[in-house]
């Protein structure tokens, strides 16, 4: 098992030897899973093309290091925990035996329908077993996993499907979300009639047996095609730059990025964040609330707790249904150790009043995390008080996509913790600031730009289809360095504080959201002209979705406001909808064209003391209009 750091004195002393000395450091932490064949050497890189490959010709399978080799202390260890939307219903676990036989049916499933290594699985479908137990299929066969938010709209579903050339589609026929039953199906349905002509066949998880539209030449049950299949299936030889799965991630120009992340550096990272981040132990019930169409979902859900030989929860429902105890509610029946959420939940349930979680005895949970944005100082302290009684560190965890796993974080009861602080960088991980011009600033008490320069296992490797895609946006900002796009900030102490997106992106409740993606929705309206799209200050999503909409020949009301709402569900997803749309007639724009989305982000967020130099504008005389307009929206 990979190294578990025990206090702070041995936090330093391995931080110190992966930076001194990389390849030495993870190749030991390497040596703790099981190779079909070894690899020759550890990492060779360059950031110019990118090019970076880890364990090279290591030959490997993540499921086999996720199950088999648990099989023989572990076998009747409850690897999954299921947790239904209704309260009333019963949990369900998965045994470390049992997961292994159902992840072998559904892998010698898919092979009947022709899946073979390489090929692209689209995933479409609530928190449900089946998600988990597909996904590791896939890896186990060597078929590559695309998992899409089940939020998504058809058309989103259909450009994901075309990008990823898709040969199946698997999804359930409703999902279950709080008072709601949504017809993913129909989503589906819909998605096959826009586009995604390289599906063969839809496999349909039956989860709630509601009626859905069916096509013989394609749909096929789940339980038709998986249930009576054998339940052993040899795990497929992987290189260790084999991909292993595609997600799909917001960038700043509309159409989504496919970021590509392989089989053995992502193995390994995972498994050793999970161990340290949490600080797990045996015998112990660990929960992240996220959904595994996210990269959370895949990394601490998924990967890294079952490559540990954890005990991983999954919960299918919302944290306000059918009330606002339902996590804690969940927390005191399964006695868990390790709470993992979004500050988006921490502050709605805030809202909620302090009697909700004061019902409930929370005092198995010996960690706290949050993960997506960073954490608000007023939801940090009454996370810390009201959750985890002052005796539960919180772990705020900076990390992304493309980063594959956690970066910077507290330890829990090893490393202090600091509200608003992402901290402290994982052994390994090597982050600085930097200037505009490149330049790294040194020292404490500094503010920049925040990159990594050095690689790290599960670093993304490509963009898929599309590496000049990567190249562009990640490594060509500053020469020799990752760019996270974010900015960050470091205390006296040395601390890093992750401020935000210095692009064109908004992280709204934890999701990165593209502007120009938002925008591309909102002019497909026939009576929109333009639109531009910013974040602003949001108390509980943390950052909202503010429009400005420019129209003609349309009456500028409350009706033609939900016409665009619905353009933008239909295009993206409900996740998208702008939380509030000022109509105005102009914008404002250089005289090359582009838009000043500084002044728009400032009159957003009611911060309109400072605008800076105006004068150099096109149409200098918009941006009193704007003002004005905006103390109606």
């Amino acid at each position: 098992m990979t190294t578990q750091i025990k206090d702070l004195n041995h936090y330093k002393e391995i931080y110190a030897q992966s930076v001194k000395d990389p390849e030495g450091f993870w190749k030991k932490e390497a040596e703790s899973f099981i190779w079909f064949e070894p690899f020759d050497k550890v990492c060779e890189w360059s950031f110019k093309g990118p090019d970076v490959k880890w364990f090279l010709n290591g030959k490997t399978n993540i499921t086999y290091n996720c199950i088999d080799r648990h099989l023989i202390d572990r076998a009747d260890q409850v690897a999954i925990l299921w947790e239904p939307n209704e309260s009333d219903r019963e949990a369900k676990s998965i045994t470390y035996q049992e997961l292994h036989d159902e992840v072998c049916r559904c892998a010698n499933g898919l092979k009947s329908l022709g899946v073979q290594k390489g090929d692209r699985v689209v995933f479409y479908m609530p928190m449900v077993p089946e998600l988990a137990i597909g996904v590791l299929a896939c890896a186990r066969i060597g078929a590559v996993h695309s998992v899409v938010f089940a939020g998504f709209s058809a058309q989103a579903l259909a450009d994901r499907v075309d990008d990823a050339e898709a040969k199946i589609i698997i999804c359930s026929d409703y999902n279950k979300r709080g008072a709601k039953n949504i017809a993913v199906k129909d989503v589906v349905d819909e998605a096959m009639n826009i586009g995604c002509n390289s599906v063969t066949n839809v496999l349909v998880h039956k989860n709630t047996g509601e009626k859905v539209d069916w096509s013989d030449d394609v749909d096929l049950w789940w339980h038709d095609v998986v249930d009576n299949q054998g339940s052993m299936c040899k795990a497929e030889e992987m290189d260790s730059e084999d991909m292993l799965f595609i997600l799909y991630t917001s960038g700043s120009t509309g159409k989504p990025k496919g970021v590509v992340h392989t089989v053995g550096g992502y193995m390994l990272y995972t498994c050793f964040s999970f161990r340290n981040v949490f600080q797990y132990k045996e015998g112990d019930i660990y929960w992240c609330t996220a959904d595994i169409g996210w990269i959370t979902g895949h990394s601490y859900i998924v990967y890294g707790p079952l490559l540990a030989g954890a005990t991983t929860m999954m919960f299918e429902g919302v944290p306000t249904y059918p009330d606002a105890g339902r996590f804690w509610e969940i927390c005191e029946k399964h006695k868990v150790n390790q709470f993992y959420t979004a500050p988006t939940a921490i502050r709605a349930l805030m809202s909620k009043g302090d009697e909700w979680p004061e019902k409930y005895d929370l005092s198995s949970i010996k960690v706290l995390g949050t993960v997506g944005e960073p954490i608000n100082e007023e939801a940090w302290h009454w996370y810390d008080q009201k959750i985890g009684k002052g005796k539960a560190p919180i772990v705020d965890t900076w990390w992304q996509t493309e980063t594959g796993g956690i970066m910077i974080t507290p330890l829990p009861g090893i490393t202090d913790t600091k509200p608003t602080y992402a901290s402290y960088p994982m052994p390994g991980i090597q982050p600085v600031l930097v200037d505009a011009e490149g330049n790294v600033l040194e020292g404490n008490d500094i503010e920049g730009l925040l990159c990594i320069k050095h690689p790290w296992p599960s670093m993304l490797r490509t963009t898929y289809g599309d590496h000049d895609r990567c190249k562009n946006v990640y490594f060509s900002a500053f020469e020799d360095m990752y760019f996270t796009g974010d900015g960050a900030r470091k205390d006296a102490e040395g601390r890093i504080r992750v401020i935000g997106r210095v692009d064109d992106v908004i992280n709204v409740s934890g999701h990165r959201m593209g502007t120009a993606e938002v925008e591309n929705a909102i002019n497909e309206h026939p009576n929109v002209v333009e639109s531009a799209v910013v974040g602003y200050p949001h108390d509980i999503k943390g950052q909202g979705i503010y429009a400005y909409v420019i129209s003609q020949d349309k009456d500028l009301d409350d009706d033609f406001k939900k016409e665009i709402l619905e353009v933008v569900k239909k295009e993206i997803g409900p996740i998208a909808k702008p939380d509030k749309i000022q109509f105005t007639s102009g914008l404002p724009k250089t005289r090359s064209g582009k838009i000043m989305r500084r002044i728009l982000r400032k009159i957003a967020s009611n911060d309109t003391s400072n605008l800076g130099d105006t004068s150099t504008l096109l149409n200098p005389d918009v941006v009193d209009d704007l003002i004005k307009g905006a103390e109606a929206v």
